[in-house]
């Protein structure tokens, strides 16, 4: 099995567009404070992603990723929210925490960065259009969605770096996107249990 398609496989267990959050959310089901909650917790990640470009000596997509991160923070206000410093749902707070301590080392930012953005321009076209179909919001929530359903540069770059990588560390950058991916999952699992909607 190739790294490619080993990714592939890791990543689909944990599909996000399957999850009931989003899939909720696609439907118009989810709640405005849901959304509200999923904003202020989720940019805590959110701004971790630079420093993973960091790690990765990529300054440039760095940067974009900060400028992301703006967008992120316009999302929120948009919402009638703000940004929390450090998230209160535990299962946000996990994903915040492994990210920190993958986004560290090269190897295992590009393996965590890739269950990420590989998953990106999907759900974020499908919240753009579970927005723009079923929300009556201000437009100043779509950008951040608009700029990343047609995002799919980062995760062809992070996979090149991971094909060049020694055996052993291919290993360890897959195991740091499953660690990843079961960690994405899990913080959307949080979000939605917190707003009452049901155990995932």
């Amino acid at each position: 099995m190739s790294i490619t398609e080993e990714l592939t496989s890791i990543v689909s267990k944990h599909d996000l567009l399957k999850h009931p959050f989003y899939q909720a959310w696609s439907a118009g089901t989810l709640p405005l404070e849901a959304l509200q909650t999923y904003a202020r917790e989720y940019g805590t990640f959110i701004a971790l992603l630079p420093s993973a470009w960091e790690s990765l000596k990529d300054p440039e997509t760095a940067q974009e990723e900060n400028e992301h991160a703006g967008l992120w923070r316009d999302f929120t206000a948009a919402l009638g929210t703000r940004l929390v410093d450090s998230p209160q749902v535990p299962e946000v707070a996990q994903l915040s925490s492994t990210a920190s301590r993958l986004f560290a080392d090269p190897v295992t930012a590009a393996g965590a960065l890739y269950a990420f953005e590989v998953q990106q321009p999907a759900t974020a076209k499908s919240k753009l259009h579970g927005l723009r179909d079923h929300y009556r919001l201000t437009p100043a929530v779509e950008p951040y969605f608009e700029v990343h359903s047609r995002n799919e540069h980062e995760a062809a770059k992070l996979l090149l770096r991971i094909e060049s990588f020694s055996d052993d560390d291919r290993a360890r950058s897959a195991q740091a996107c499953a660690e990843m991916a079961d960690s994405l999952w899990n913080a959307l699992s949080g979000i939605y249990g917190r707003e009452g909607m049901g155990a995932c």
